[in-house]
């Protein structure tokens, strides 16, 4: 089976497992699981957004560690590596590509601008894996393999969203 196979094909999940790995539902979407599993996870930030600095970012360290045994899991059950609808992957990378925002202290225009560039670039990064992702996404195995394409892309994305902040703040 392959990344590719409709999710009607595979071994089901149990509840515990489908529900994070194919984040809350969004991963079974027939189109752009990724891309909706970003948007999600970008509505799950509107409540984490205003999170203390230090609390965010633990929480990122467990979501990745977490993501980690259910990505693994997931494909193990199912029997195919990074299947597009296991998307936990895209939810942490989605989160630290905004970490640049947290805390945010108001959602005004220029906020929703920032989240919007982030969602992009996090999307783009994601999608054409530039070098390090695609070495990541093609050399690394396993729940580190899923989550690490990701983690990267979302790092990246943080980057270019933290130097573009001045430019944003200025509109």
């Amino acid at each position: 089976m392959s990344d590719k196979t409709p999710l009607s094909q595979l071994p089901r999940l149990p509840l515990w497992l489908s529900l994070p790995a194919f984040g809350l539902g969004s991963g079974y979407s027939p189109k752009a699981p990724g891309t909706l599993g970003s948007l999600v996870a970008v509505v799950l930030f509107a409540g984490l957004a205003a999170l203390p600095l230090p609390l965010y970012i633990g929480l990122l360290l467990i979501s990745t560690l977490a993501g980690i045994g259910i990505c693994h899991a997931a494909a193990e059950r199912m029997g195919v590596h990074d299947h597009g609808g296991i998307v936990w992957d895209e939810f942490v990378g989605q989160w630290i590509a905004l970490l640049p925002l947290v805390p945010v202290a108001a959602w005004d225009a220029r906020t929703l601008l920032a989240v919007a560039t982030g969602f992009a670039f996090f999307r783009l990064f994601d999608i054409w894996k530039p070098w390090p992702v695609r070495w990541a996404d093609h050399k690394v195995h396993g729940g580190l393999g899923i989550m690490l394409d990701d983690l990267i892309a979302g790092a990246m994305a943080g980057l270019v969203l933290w130097l573009l902040l001045p430019l944003l703040a200025g509109i």
